[in-house]
């Protein structure tokens, strides 16, 4: 292997949005953000969170859907 070629491996503190913590070595920066991680994930965790879809659905159904006849 060669000598100074290769990024340093460094301790990195990983921070959820859902406030989780974790230590774990990268050679990213000292401090890595994350919107969703394994505790807060629904995959993970089996719960799923209910999203906002601002009416999307609706706004299908009337585009989409059957006419009444």
């Amino acid at each position: 292997m060669k000598e100074k070629i290769h990024p340093k491996y460094e301790k990195t503190l990983v921070s959820c949005a859902c406030g989780n913590q974790f230590e774990t070595r990268s050679t990213r920066p000292p401090e890595v953000r994350l919107e969703i991680c394994s505790s807060c994930h629904p995959f993970f965790t089996g719960k799923q969170k209910l999203m906002d879809t601002a009416g999307r659905i609706e706004r299908f159904h009337r585009k989409y859907g059957k006419k009444a006849e």
